[in-house]
């Protein structure tokens, strides 16, 4: 937190679970890799609260292994292999985000993406959605030396935009992405619409607020700067 509050002017967001919804094409992913491998299939709602923690997670609970165990790594990579095959089939913005960006955009505000995932899917999803040239930054989970929850890849995206982190507002569905805008100054949001599971205490990752639908991140930040407004009067 930052001792003397600034207005903010730049929303980041987390990109799967958060942005956009990722879980359809992950979830067949999964179980296109569990049917090739004679397993049955997973439940969609079994799937989704795990989306937001990557292939390594998805790996693990389709098919009970640890990321130590000899087969692992090669499930891993044929997973990510056939995600890059299905990539943007059923993804798509949650609803009220399409609404959300053309508001910032309206305001000459800046918005950006900083996520763990891959650079070499992070980029074709995001033009395939038609926000590559609309973002002000995109951070991918290879962009820094370190992902989330490092600041790191956090300060990467201030420096590319030119903003101070303390003028930034982060919205995130997972613990990691609190911490890691907690750790650079940044405001904070839990987008409890994401892929939150059943043993997550979101109220306990000491964000700023925990919002419902895309809409209600730009009421919160407008009464977050009428009060910084107001405190300088």
């Amino acid at each position: 937190m930052t001792d003397n509050p600034k207005k903010l002017n730049t929303v980041l967001f987390d990109l799967d679970g958060t942005l956009a919804d990722t879980a359809p094409d992950l979830a067949a992913t999964l179980n296109l890799l569990l049917h090739e491998n004679n397993q049955p299939p997973l439940a969609f709602d079994q799937i989704r609260p795990f989306v937001s923690h990557g292939a390594l997670a998805l790996v693990t609970l389709g098919f009970g292994l640890t990321a130590e165990d000899p087969h692992f790594d090669a499930l891993r990579q044929r997973f990510l292999e056939l995600y890059s095959a299905h990539l943007c089939v059923g993804t798509v913005l949650f609803p009220g985000m399409d609404e959300l960006l053309a508001q910032i955009e309206q305001q000459s505000l800046h918005w950006g993406v900083i996520t763990n995932k891959p650079a070499q899917f992070t980029e074709p999803l995001l033009s395939a959605l038609g926000l590559a040239d609309r973002a002000a930054c995109i951070i991918s989970g290879d962009s820094a030396s370190k992902r989330k929850p490092h600041p790191e890849p956090m300060l990467m995206a201030c420096n590319q935009i030119g903003v101070n982190p303390g003028n930034c507002l982060y919205v995130g569905d997972a613990e990691r992405d609190i911490a890691a805008g907690l750790s650079v100054g940044m405001q904070t949001l839990v987008a409890r619409f994401g892929y939150i599971g059943a043993n997550d205490k979101p109220d306990q990752w000491q964000a700023h607020g925990i919002i419902d639908t895309p809409v209600a991140i730009m009421d919160w930040l407008h009464r977050y700067n009428q009060t910084i407004e107001n405190r300088a009067l």
